[in-house]
């Protein structure tokens, strides 16, 4: 795709002014840096950065019909959401494997919020409507909607600053309709993929700008920095979180994927009978998080092997942690060998590092 094609965030411009190395992800001109991966990793982490990922798809599903087309194609249960809390959930595909992966936002009775991922938008958006035969009334906000991920330790005091809304009431999960930096109706919500705490901003485009200058604006004292997604990933990954394309994609089942705590039998949902049988025959792969023992920076498609030098398995994530300060990695291994210690070697140039099986999050709080 040439650079004309590509799509653009509504602070694109903002962006490259700030001195951000852009590049093509997910069919957007997307930030990727701005100074160093390590020192924006750092920054969250430690004190306060913002994200903008407003590539990301939104889609407002509503009516008497939502929440049974919700249950329908989604893994978790949806009716246990009160009005104001979010759910991880994932779009089971028909094949056994995961269409992609979601936030679902109960906004109020019969109104639903689904946020998709970047590169998913058009085939999520017609997975959910070939499956709508429930009448419910869907909206696709994507292009109309900015969204900021202000992440970090800091983040609480900082937006605190810009909003009456009292931040600290909301908990883990769930989000309010509230007025920040003088702009009315923001989603604020208590969610974000890094792990150090913070909240995503929903908010519509021509606001976006102003919404953005007053984080800036409040956050200046804390050391508020721009992030891109170079930093994003090593963040995810040292909380073992799963990325749509690497850890999980339309042949990896959430049994295998470790995503058993989403995908709730309660419910009849899309080859909920199939994925139901697995779970009870039992998986011959698991997604495993591992460190390594050598030193070395495990890289996705890397293929993982036994102290035979049988390959048991492949890389789907890695990077050094810029926080531990040692290559960690997540990948699909033969059951055998994912229990927690387990020896297993990483081939890298013709090397087999050795590395061990852990419990993800990388990071203990």
């Amino acid at each position: 795709m040439d650079s004309a094609e590509l799509k653009k965030v509504a602070l694109n411009d903002v962006h490259v002014s700030l001195g951000g190395k852009m590049v093509p992800f997910a069919g957007y001109n997307m930030p990727v840096r701005y100074s160093s991966d390590l020192d924006e990793h750092h920054t969250v982490r430690n004190a306060v950065g913002v994200f903008d990922v407003s590539h990301m798809g939104e889609f407002m599903v509503e009516g008497p019909g939502a929440l049974p087309l919700i249950q329908n194609v989604t893994s978790n249960d949806a009716s246990k959401l009160v009005n104001g809390q979010a759910q991880y959930s994932c779009l089971p595909n028909d094949k056994g494997g995961i269409v992609d992966d979601l936030l679902v936002y109960k906004m109020a009775d019969e109104k639903y919020l689904l946020v998709v991922n970047a590169s998913n938008i058009d085939k999520d958006w017609n997975w959910i409507s070939s499956h709508n035969s429930f009448g419910a009334k869907m909206t696709n906000i994507s292009d109309a909607t900015s969204l900021f991920a202000v992440q970090g330790p800091k983040a609480v005091e900082v937006l605190q600053k810009i909003t009456s809304v009292d931040l600290s009431a909301i908990g883990y999960y769930h989000f309010t309709l509230g007025e920040m930096g003088g702009i009315k109706d923001i989603i604020i919500s208590a969610t974000g993929y890094t792990g150090a705490g913070g909240f995503e901003l929903y908010v519509k485009n021509e606001d976006a700008k102003k919404l953005w200058d007053k984080v800036f604006e409040a956050g200046a004292s804390a050391g508020i920095k721009p992030i891109g997604l170079g930093a994003r990933d090593t963040l995810r990954l040292e909380m073992g979180f799963c990325l749509y394309g690497n850890d999980i994609d339309d042949t990896t089942s959430p049994i295998e994927a470790g995503l058993g705590w989403i995908t709730k039998f309660t419910k009849e949902f899309t080859n909920s009978a199939a994925i139901k049988a697995q779970k009870e025959a039992g998986i011959s792969k698991k997604l495993v998080g591992f460190e390594l023992v050598d030193r070395g920076i495990p890289r996705a498609h890397y293929e993982l092997f036994n102290s035979s030098e049988e390959k048991i398995g492949e890389v789907t994530s890695g990077s050094q942690s810029p926080t531990l300060g040692i290559g960690i990695g997540m990948g699909y291994v033969n059951k055998a060998y994912s229990q927690p210690d387990t020896e297993i070697f990483v081939g890298i140039r013709g090397k087999f590092l050795k590395a061990k099986v852990v419990k993800v999050p990388f990071l203990k709080k």
